[in-house]
């Protein structure tokens, strides 16, 4: 008969560097027991001290931070303990979370596994509930919305056939489409002709570039001679703000005058449409075939994601260079400011969070997030958990670690990553880690979201059941 000691202890000791490299420090130790289960963390985060009674092994498999770095894991079972407890110890950098559960599970029992199930179960009803209902609807609004900025673009073109609409359906799906909100979206409206500019990424302008004029080309060369500045650098804002112009007199005349406005006071290109949904217009170049420079540390070495092949994949499909405002440029009075054009992964993005069940995921973030974190200030929004997502999927690299079984304690994870960020005042870009997608978002609006995340982080972990109330 094989002896099972009574307790069991993992202490782990590494350092990791965070998002944007800097080096964090914190700890965390969990406990798995017949009748409680609970997870502390290090104070300096501000995480109060979890304690859940009953049916919740699931914490057990919990995603941590991708920058938590000391960890001390307790796997305890309940029983006679003998005169002289035995422990065990084993060292390891990083900690195999596959023996760790393995080892909680031959100590668990079998009721207590039944947990497991049930949060799958609970998560698939919520997917084909809330998400699909959220998805269909959002379909509607895009068939709407697309079909109006179509007529609108229409008549751009016909005053300028240099701005040529790219919005297409495909089968239901518009290239340059985002959904930034059920009530928001971006179309991205691509631009012909970048040949004769050389694309500069010096480091200077974090999460832009600029656009500048071939050596001994002519200024005649170029199909945008007339935004071309005097050192031969293409304006971002100088773009925009003729198609600004342009947009708004196709306002007027398009056949939906009546129902579509353009919004005033800012130097986007956004329109109001029907009084319920914002559509920001964005002129772009694609750039195939290239990688910034900023961005070169990706993928990082020592992390065994993406494949190599996805990775030649997304670089060879490139990046876009969209001319809108930048918020890491404001308030630092560059005289690039209004040249330069902002760096979009989005494609990238896409393509990296296909397999497995991360794009079921990020639809049910997306889901939660706006139905429980639309709040005041929009502190949070898809993109953060995106960004976070993609975090996850380097922290949790194999693809067995995104089956079905695993959505849920993938869902915890990023949510407790979204705890530190706010708290942190920091959420790095995934792929230029230097830029801070919190940049701009108020302090209080900050605290207030960690507040409510950690509200629903600790329902989910605590309660089976969660996700009929989510």
């Amino acid at each position: 008969m094989m002896m099972i000691p009574n307790k069991i202890q993992i202490p782990t000791s590494v350092h990791e560097a965070g998002p944007g490299g800097d080096q964090y420090r914190c700890q965390r130790v969990y406990t798995v027991s017949r009748t409680r289960i609970s997870l502390r963390r290090s104070r300096r985060e501000g995480i109060p001290h979890v304690r859940a009674r009953g049916d919740a092994f699931r914490l057990f498999a919990i995603t941590h931070p991708p920058w938590a770095c000391t960890s001390h894991h307790t796997v305890a079972r309940q029983g006679s303990v003998s005169e002289r407890q035995r422990t065990v110890r084993v060292r390891a950098a990083p900690p195999d979370h596959a023996k760790v559960k393995a080892i909680a599970t031959m100590l668990v029992p079998p009721e207590m596994m039944a947990a497991q199930s049930k949060l799958v179960y609970q998560m698939n009803k919520y997917y084909n509930e809330r998400v699909a209902n959220r998805k269909a609807q959002i379909a509607k609004t895009i068939h709407e919305v697309c079909r109006i900025v179509q007529d609108v673009l229409k008549e751009v073109e016909l005053q300028e056939p240099r701005f040529i609409s790219s919005l297409t359906d495909y089968n239901g799906r518009f290239d340059g489409l985002e959904v930034v909100s059920p009530h928001e979206f971006e179309i991205i409206i691509y631009l012909n002709q970048m040949g004769v500019l050389n694309f500069v990424d010096d480091g200077s302008l974090p999460g832009c570039a600029v656009l500048k004029l071939s050596d001994g080309r002519k200024r005649s060369m170029s199909l945008w001679v007339e935004f071309i500045t005097a050192s031969g650098y293409l304006s971002a804002r100088k773009i925009r703000s003729r198609f600004q112009t342009l947009v708004a007199q196709a306002c007027d005349k398009c056949s939906y005058r009546d129902c579509v406005k353009m919004i005033a006071e800012t130097t986007e290109v956004k329109l109001r449409i029907r009084e319920r949904y914002i559509v920001q217009i964005t002129p772009a170049f694609k750039c195939a075939g290239l990688w910034p420079r900023s961005a070169a540390h990706w993928p990082l070495p020592t992390i065994p994601w993406p494949h190599p092949n996805i990775v030649a994949e997304v670089k060879t499909e490139g990046f876009d260079l969209l001319s809108k405002e930048c918020l890491t440029l404001q308030g630092k009075n560059s005289a690039m400011e209004g040249d330069a054009w902002v760096l979009s992964f989005f494609e990238a993005e896409n393509r990296l969070l296909q397999g497995g069940c991360r794009k079921k995921c990020l639809s049910i973030l997306k889901t939660i997030r706006d139905r429980h974190l639309d709040l005041p200030g929009n502190p949070v929004t898809c993109y953060h958990m995106k960004t976070l997502l993609l975090y996850e999927c380097e922290k949790h690299p194999r693809e067995h670690e995104w089956d079905e079984g695993a959505i849920g304690d993938r869902i915890n994870g990023i949510f407790l990553q979204l705890i530190s960020s706010l708290q942190c005042r920091r959420c790095p870009h995934y792929f230029l880690p230097h830029v801070d997608l919190f940049k701009g978002k108020s302090p209080t609006a900050m605290e207030n979201a960690a507040k409510q995340v950690w509200r629903l982080t600790r329902e989910m972990l605590t309660n089976s059941r969660a996700f009929e109330k989510l």
